[in-house]
């Protein structure tokens, strides 16, 4: 089998089903965690496979792993070699995952200052904060290739941002530290060097490393195969962290409404997410990339993990459900955000 054709593998009849009906389908989970929040609230603890709790298992980072460890399968890793000949949309788009946060997050803080939250809006500022520092969500790569965008440039972004977030998550949550300034938001910084912190990484890291070892060491044959089961199970995988965060930031929300936090997390969210995307598109327009590669660039620097950063959150402050109000948002918006970006394009 050549190279090419160890990189390239045709879409599943099942993978592009669901592609064509993402949008729709995301609007049906969020429909469900309303209507049924049930199911979602129960599955988002952990629960006993063996008497005596000797073993549990968990939906969130399950889910998310299957996710990540589809992404790491998929990526053309011949591609994205080649873009290391030309890495200056690769080098633009890491740098601009560091500065989104530092320069997003104090406008947040600032805006927050007389929210109602009990906590003076820490609460909001530190569930934003973990959102952006988060690595680039390997659904981005579906969305870059809906807009026909340069998917090495999106592999390497959605690739470097997972690889280096081991480092980058402590980094930005420390500098971003002082905005931080509850027990919630110190908790969440020291916890990342402890065991907690440890697992919630974990869980975004060595999936997505699995699946490129898995890519890298079998045969195309078999990685093809894989890949009509594995990606479809990721989508729907997908699908479901969406309807398990929906269901634990709206269930905390019917269990005790805030509409005034409610308001101040779809701000919050709405105006991250809009510089965010903003910044990518200025961005890619100052570097002259071409169309594609500018396409991936938005939508790299728009696009987090949220469904990590709801994980990261669950995992280190497992009493503040309501922290997921703008996790949850801001998945909304993100995802408006990129369908404009992907129609844009298509238009053109």
């Amino acid at each position: 089998m050549s190279t090419r054709d160890h990189e390239c593998f045709p879409e599943g009849r099942a993978t592009r089903w669901l592609h064509r009906r993402l949008g729709s389908a995301v609007t049906v989970s969020y429909a469900a965690a309303v209507l049924l929040p049930g199911p979602g609230m129960w599955l988002r603890h952990p629960h006993p496979l063996l008497p005596a709790g000797a073993l549990t298992v968990s939906a969130l980072p399950t889910l998310l792993g299957l996710v990540l460890f589809a992404a790491g399968l998929q990526v053309p890793l011949g591609a994205a070699g080649g873009l290391l000949r030309r890495p200056r949309a690769l080098l633009a788009g890491l740098f601009l995952r560091l500065a989104i946060p530092l320069l997003t997050i104090p406008v947040v803080a600032f805006l927050l200052r007389q929210t109602p939250d009990t906590d003076g809006g820490t609460g909001l500022v530190t569930a934003m904060a973990v959102i952006v520092a988060m690595p680039v969500a390997a659904g981005a790569t579906v969305w870059a290739g809906n807009g026909r965008g340069d998917q090495p440039t999106m592999v390497g972004i959605v690739l470097g941002s997972t690889l280096l977030s081991p480092f980058t998550v402590p980094l930005v949550l420390g500098t971003l530290g002082p905005l931080l300034t509850t027990g919630d938001g110190q908790a969440l910084i020291g916890g990342h060097s402890g065991p907690q912190g440890g697992s919630a990484l974990s869980a975004v890291v060595l999936p997505c490393a699995a699946g490129l070892l898995c890519r890298l060491l079998l045969p195309g044959s078999w990685v093809a195969k894989a890949m009509t089961v594995v990606v479809p199970a990721s989508l729907a995988g997908s699908l479901t962290l969406t309807y398990l965060n929906a269901s634990g930031a709206l269930g905390s929300f019917f269990a005790r409404p805030r509409p005034l936090l409610l308001g101040a997390a779809l701000a919050a969210a709405g105006l991250v997410c809009l510089l965010s995307f903003g910044a990518g598109h200025g961005i890619a327009r100052l570097l002259r990339l071409d169309a594609p590669s500018a396409t991936s660039f938005t939508l790299a620097c728009g696009m987090n993990n949220s469904s990590a950063g709801a994980v990261v959150l669950t995992v280190a402050l497992p009493d503040k459900p309501h922290l997921l109000m703008p996790v949850l948002a801001y998945g909304l918006f993100q995802k408006t955000a990129a369908n404009r970006v992907v129609r844009m394009r298509a238009s053109r």
